[in-house]
C-alpha cells in the first residue's frame, strides 16, 4: 500500500493562502465523534465537511490501536504524537498531531486537533532566520563569549545597551567593556556556567554606559556546545526589567504602607510611619506638615480652593489684599542621611509658608504637583529663605513633589517628597504613588486626630469625675494610683473612692465600667455618684451592690432605647460594670466586703504573708436578679488591704494568674511608704503599654484606741435618761472635752428618750472620740426617725430639729439587730 507523510502531499496551498489552509484542524467531542473540519483537514485526508462531520473519528485511523497503547485521554490537558491516518482514496498518511483537551464557555468538553501541512522538515532559510532573530531582538540583550569569556558576537539590543559595535567589543571581557561593580558577579557566574554546564541566573542593577541612572536587569548565563558536546563558549542574555522592577517596587511600597502606616492612634507616630515608608524607596527626603489650627485646636480653618475654570472671584475695589501665608507645624520628617540634615524645620516647630510656595499651592488647590528645583515656583520661594537656598545647593536637590493630605473632605496638611541623592527626577508614576501613600496616611492621621480629640474629652471628663483628693479620715491610711489606658484602647471607666461613714468607719470602693471612651467615663461618673449616695444611707455592702445592680440594668435599658432612636447610627455600647465595696470599722477592726464580678482583694498580713480574700463571686453589675454575699473579716493592725481593677493584672498575652502572682510578690516586700509601694506595684506588674485602665487603692487599717470609745447599756425606763447623761458627761471630762458637754447632754437626752419611748430594747449608748465627737444610740427597732416641723403650740416634735442645728451632721443606719442613730460634733483638738 502506498504510504505518504504530510511532506509528500505536494498540493499544499501556496504561500499567499490564508493561514487556516496551511493547518489541518478538526474537533472531536468526548464521545469520539467528529464535530469540526477545516479546509486544511480536507486537503490532508480528502474528506469534505459534509462527508466526515458526525462520523466516528476512529474511522480515520489506518489501524485500530491496542487498548493498552492508549494514554489516559480523559485526564490529559494536551497530547501530541504521530498518527497513521487513512486518506479517503485509501492510502496511508502519517501526520504529526497536536491535540488540546479544552472546555467551552458552556462547559462542553472536546478535543481540538491540529497538524501542520507544511511539514516538519527544516527549511534552507531556517538558520538564517534564526540568526536574524537573534541579531535583531529588540528586547533581549544577548551576547556570545568564547571559553575565555571574551566577546565574539552581540545582537542589536546588546550593542545598544553596551554602546559599542562588535568591532570594538570583540576580544574584550565583560568587566572590561562595562565599568560597573555589578558586572564582576556576572562574569563570575559566566565562568561557573562554563565549568559546570549548569545555567546561572541573577538580577542586578547596573548603569548602562553613557547613562546616569541604573537599570534593573534579569540575566541568564548558559554554556554553548556543538552537536558533539564540544564546549564552544558561554552566552549571556539580559532582559531590561527596569519598568517592571519599579512597578513591583511601587506595589510593594503600597503594600508596606498598608501594613506599617496607622499602627497607632498617635498623630506624630502615624506621620513618621509615612515618612519611614517613603524614604529611601521613593524619596531621599520627606516631610509631613499639618495646619497649625488643626494640630492645636482640633479643627482646621477652611483652606480656600481655586475658583473653577472660567469663573473669577469678585475682587474688592480697594487695593488688593497682601499675599497670605499658611502656618504649618512639622510633625515628622525622614532622610537618607542620619539626623535629616537637609531639614530647615525641626519636628514640633511651626513655619510660615508664603503664598505661591509649592506647599501652599497644593493645599489651596487640593492637587499633588511635581516640580523641578529650577522652576520659578520653587526658585521664587526659596529666594526669600537663605537657609532653604543653602540646603538645596549643598545637598543637590533636583526635584520635589507636594501632596495635600486630605481625608473625609477636610484638608489636614501637606507631604513634601524630594530627591537629591537619587539621580532620576520624579516622574508622573512617582506622583501617583505619592498620592496613594498620602491618601492612606491622611485617613490614619485623621483617625488619630479624631481619637486625640475624643480621648482628650474623655480624659478631662474622667478626671473631673474621679476624686481629686481623698477625704480626711482616721480609719485607714490610703494611697492610690490611676492610669488611663494607652492610645489604642482609649480611656475606660475604672474608678475608685474613699467614703467616710458614720461611727468613724470608712468605705473603700473600686469599680470598672465595660468599654472605653466618653460613654464609659460618663457611666463611671453616674455609678460613682450612686455609690456615694447609697453609702450615705449606710447600706451594707451586699445591699448596696443589689441597688447598684438595679441601676446598671436601668442604664442598659436606656442605652438600648437611645441606640435604637439614634438617627446617625452611633452606638453607645454595652452597659455593665464590676465593683468591690468594703467597709472598715476601726473600733472593731472588722472589715465587711462584697464584690460584683470584680477581682479578689489582696491582704498583706503583719507577718508578711499575702492572701487573696476568698469573697463570694457575685455576678457583674447589670445582670439583675442574682444575689450578692458579703464577707466579714478582721484586719489586724499592721496589715494591708489592696483593691484594684483587672487592668493591673490582666493584659493581652499575659495570664491573669501570673499577674496576680506578681502583685502578691510585690506587695509582700516592705516599702518606705504606701506611695512608694504603689509605684513599685505599677513598675513590677504592669506591661510596658497597658491596654486597659488601671486603678489601684492600697489601705493600711488603723485601730481606734479602746480608751477613745465608751459604751453603756441603757435600761428601757424614763429614769435611765438622767443616768445616761451623767455617764456621758463624766466621759467627756475624762477626754478633756468639757466644751462639748452642753450639746452632748442635749443630744444624749433626746436620742435616749426617743429610743425608750418609740423603739424596742436593748438600747445602747456609745461615745467615740475621733476627729469628731460621735454619739450613737442603738436599739432593736428598724423604724427610722424623721425630722418634722412642730407647730406653734405643739409640746414636742422639735428634738431632731434641735439636734440638726447643734451638731455637724446626724443620721441613721441599719444594723443586723435594728438601727443606730448617730451625731457628729466638731471638737477642739485634744490638748492632753
Amino acid at each position: 500500500m502506498e504510504r505518504r507523510t504530510v511532506d509528500d502531499l505536494g498540493a499544499v496551498p501556496g504561500r499567499g493562502a490564508v493561514g487556516e489552509a496551511l493547518t489541518a484542524r478538526a474537533t472531536v467531542d468526548e464521545q469520539g465523534i467528529v464535530s469540526g473540519w477545516s479546509a486544511g483537514a480536507e486537503h490532508l485526508l480528502g474528506y469534505t465537511p459534509t462527508q466526515i462531520l458526525g462520523r466516528p473519528s476512529a474511522s480515520l485511523l489506518a489501524e485500530e490501536p491496542a487498548a493498552s497503547d492508549l494514554p489516559p485521554f480523559p485526564d490529559l490537558p494536551r497530547w501530541h504524537g504521530t498518527l497513521a491516518l487513512r486518506h479517503r482514496d485509501g492510502h496511508r498518511v502519517e501526520a504529526k498531531v497536536l491535540a488540546h483537551h479544552r472546555t467551552s464557555y458552556a462547559g462542553v468538553r472536546d478535543w481540538f486537533l491540529v497538524s501542520a501541512l507544511s511539514g516538519a522538515r527544516p527549511h534552507p532559510d531556517d538558520d538564517a532566520l534564526a540568526l536574524r532573530g537573534f541579531l535583531d531582538s529588540p528586547c533581549c540583550a544577548t551576547s556570545v563569549h568564547d571559553i575565555d569569556l571574551r566577546f565574539r558576537r552581540s545582537n542589536r539590543s546588546s550593542l545598544g545597551a553596551l554602546g559599542l559595535s562588535d568591532d570594538y567589543l570583540r576580544g574584550l571581557r565583560m568587566t572590561e567593556a562595562v565599568d560597573d561593580p555589578a558586572i564582576g558577579e556576572v562574569e563570575r557566574l559566566m565562568r561557573l556556567a562554563l565549568e559546570t554546564g549548569e545555567p546561572q541566573y541573577l538580577e542586578n542593577h547596573a548603569r548602562a554606559p553613557g547613562e546616569t541612572h541604573e537599570h534593573a536587569w534579569s540575566v541568564h548565563l548558559y554554556r554553548l556546545e556543538d552537536e558533539d558536546g564540544r564546549v564552544l563558549g558561554v552566552a549571556s542574555t539580559g532582559h531590561d526589567m527596569t519598568e517592571q522592577h519599579w512597578a513591583r517596587t511601587r506595589l510593594q511600597l503600597i503594600a508596606e504602607a498598608g501594613r506599617r502606616i496607622g499602627s497607632t492612634l498617635d498623630v506624630s507616630r502615624t506621620a513618621q510611619e509615612l515618612a519611614d515608608v517613603a524614604v529611601p524607596d521613593l524619596a531621599d527626603f520627606m516631610s509631613v506638615d499639618l495646619l497649625v489650627s488643626l494640630d492645636e485646636g482640633g479643627t482646621s480653618h477652611a483652606v480656600e480652593a481655586e475658583a473653577p475654570v472660567g469663573e473669577e472671584r469678585e475682587r474688592p475695589s480697594e487695593a488688593p489684599a497682601p499675599p497670605r501665608s499658611l502656618a504649618l507645624r512639622r510633625i515628622a520628617h525622614q532622610s537618607v542621611y542620619e539626623g535629616s540634615p537637609e531639614a530647615v524645620v525641626v519636628p514640633g516647630e511651626v513655619d510660615e509658608y508664603p503664598e505661591g510656595s509649592p506647599p501652599v499651592e497644593s493645599l489651596r488647590s487640593g492637587r499633588a504637583v511635581l516640580y523641578r528645583v529650577t522652576e520659578p515656583a520653587i526658585a521664587d520661594w526659596v529666594a526669600q529663605d537663605p537657609l532653604r537656598t543653602a540646603r538645596i545647593r549643598d545637598f543637590g536637590f533636583h526635584s520635589a513633589m507636594t501632596v495635600p493630605l486630605s481625608a473625609r473632605g477636610t484638608t489636614l496638611g501637606v507631604a513634601v517628597f524630594a530627591r537629591h541623592r537619587h539621580p532620576d527626577p520624579f516622574q508622573q508614576d512617582d506622583l501617583v504613588l505619592a498620592e496613594e501613600l498620602a491618601a492612606r496616611a491622611a485617613v490614619c492621621i485623621d483617625n488619630a486626630l479624631r481619637y486625640t480629640r475624643e480621648r482628650g474629652t474623655a480624659v478631662t471628663l474622667q478626671r473631673s469625675l474621679l476624686p481629686q483628693s481623698l477625704p480626711e479620715q482616721a480609719a485607714v491610711e490610703v494611697a492610690f494610683r490611676y492610669l488611663p489606658a494607652g492610645a489604642r484602647a482609649g480611656v475606660g471607666g475604672d474608678w475608685f473612692d474613699v467614703i467616710p461613714l458614720s461611727g468613724a468607719r470608712v468605705a473603700l470602693v473600686v469599680g470598672d465600667v465595660v468599654g472605653h471612651g466618653i460613654h464609659a467615663s460618663a457611666t463611671m461618673g453616674r455609678l460613682r455618684t450612686a455609690v456615694r449616695t447609697l453609702a450615705d444611707i449606710d447600706l451594707p455592702p451586699d445591699e448596696l451592690l443589689t441597688h447598684l445592680d438595679d441601676m446598671v440594668a436601668r442604664l442598659a435599658t436606656e442605652a438600648e432605647g437611645a441606640e435604637r432612636a439614634a438617627a446617625d447610627g452611633e452606638t453607645t455600647g454595652d452597659v455593665g460594670a464590676t465593683c468591690l465595696y468594703a467597709v472598715y470599722d476601726p473600733v472593731t477592726r472588722r472589715c465587711t466586703l462584697a464584690r460584683a464580678g470584680h477581682p479578689l482583694p489582696v491582704v498583706v498580713n503583719p507577718d508578711g504573708t499575702v492572701d487573696l480574700l476568698d469573697l463570694p463571686a457575685g455576678p457583674p453589675l447589670g445582670l439583675g436578679g442574682l444575689p450578692f454575699e458579703a464577707l466579714e473579716t478582721e484586719l489586724p493592725e499592721g496589715s494591708l488591704l489592696a483593691l484594684y481593677t483587672d487592668g493591673l493584672v490582666e493584659s493581652r498575652g499575659t495570664d491573669v494568674d501570673d499577674g496576680v502572682d506578681r502583685l502578691r510578690r510585690t506587695l509582700a516586700a516592705p516599702a518606705a511608704s504606701l506611695d512608694a509601694l504603689c509605684d513599685r506595684v505599677l513598675a513590677a506588674v504592669l506591661p510596658q503599654r497597658p491596654t486597659d485602665d488601671v486603678a489601684l487603692l492600697v489601705a493600711r487599717p488603723r485601730a481606734l484606741d479602746a480608751d477613745r470609745v465608751a459604751s453603756w447599756d441603757v435600761v428601757p425606763e424614763p429614769s435611765a435618761v438622767a443616768e445616761a447623761r451623767k455617764n456621758a458627761l463624766r466621759q467627756l471630762e475624762r477626754w478633756g472635752l468639757n466644751d462639748a458637754a452642753f450639746v452632748t447632754e442635749l443630744v444624749v437626752s433626746e436620742l435616749v428618750t426617743n429610743a425608750i419611748r418609740h423603739a424596742e430594747p436593748p438600747v445602747q449608748l456609745r461615745l467615740i472620740h475621733d476627729r469628731t465627737l460621735i454619739c450613737e444610740v442603738s436599739d432593736a427597732s428598724s423604724t427610722a426617725p424623721h425630722m418634722r416641723r412642730a407647730r406653734a403650740y405643739d409640746e414636742g416634735g422639735r428634738g431632731l430639729l434641735l439636734i440638726a442645728q447643734l451638731t455637724q451632721r446626724w443620721g441613721t443606719r441599719p444594723t443586723p439587730t435594728g438601727k443606730t442613730i448617730w451625731t457628729e460634733q466638731t471638737i477642739e483638738p485634744d490638748r492632753r
